[in-house]
């Protein structure tokens, strides 16, 4: 009499997603200089850097092992994910995407970051031993590796802290917001979009431009300037270059 699968699936299934958003350069540069400067959370600035200035998963920075920073040549390894499954088990497992397996190129001040993180890391006990990776960055006093969710609330309460002493309040900032930011960021920068791929570990490059990069009126402005800026520059280098120079003899001639 009457089927029983008519109706409109939006009305049953309530869109609760929520839209990751970067945050802005100078939120980026307060927040770091907040941590920077914090008696609590000063121990988690180079984490907080590296994060904003590599674009990685924390999945891929929690698997990360002293074998995979490779400091002579500034650059990281990055070909597995450490994850803990529901039933509280620590796994390896690989990269999201095959285009997941990169190496990245660090900058000198990721560099040093590292550098901070290997020298101040404690000798455990033990060293851990989870699917034939030993070496974690950070463990917990247990000695197991720190994983994402570790990461996560140590975001949130920073966040919190922040908000509880300035009145401006810093939106949500979490591990992922940090790669949003840095995608974002590169975008800006005018970097070649598969380059961005290619450092983001994105399979579809759709999802490096629809996805992470927020531009608006702002960004088109500025990219219209510095086109115009480059366009008149042009124009007078070809100027310079129609216009005879001026010889001694003209001079002794006149």
């Amino acid at each position: 009499m009457k089927n029983p699968f008519g109706f409109e699936l939006a009305g049953v299934v309530v869109n609760d997603s929520v839209t990751r958003e970067a945050i802005t350069k100078d939120q980026m540069r307060k927040f770091l200089k907040f941590i920077h400067d914090d008696n609590v959370y000063c121990k988690y600035y180079e984490v907080v850097y590296i994060l904003f200035h590599t674009g990685m998963r924390i999945s891929e920075f929690c698997g990360l092992t002293l074998k995979d920073i490779d400091l002579e040549n500034k650059v990281i390894n990055i070909d597995h994910q450490l994850q803990r499954t529901s039933d509280m088990r620590l796994v390896i497992e690989s990269t999201k995407t095959n285009a997941g397996t990169r190496k990245l190129p660090m900058t000198e001040d990721v560099a040093q970051c590292f550098r901070a993180i290997i020298e101040d890391r404690e000798e455990p006990r033990f060293e851990k031993v989870i699917d034939g990776y030993s070496g974690f960055l950070f463990v917990d006093k247990d000695c197991n590796p720190l994983v994402a969710m570790h990461w996560e609330h140590r975001f949130n309460h920073m966040v919190k802290r922040y908000n509880d002493i300035y009145r401006v309040q810093m939106p949500n900032i979490t591990p992922h917001v940090c790669r949003h930011t840095y995608c974002s960021n590169m975008a800006k920068s005018g970097m070649n979009p598969k380059t961005l791929q290619y450092l983001m570990g994105h399979s579809d490059i759709g999802v490096t431009l629809n996805t992470y990069t927020h531009l608006g009126l702002e960004d088109a402005t500025d990219e219209l300037r510095r086109m115009e800026v480059l366009e008149n520059a042009r124009k007078e280098l070809e100027k310079n270059k129609e216009e005879k120079p001026v010889s001694q003899k003209m001079f002794r001639a006149i």
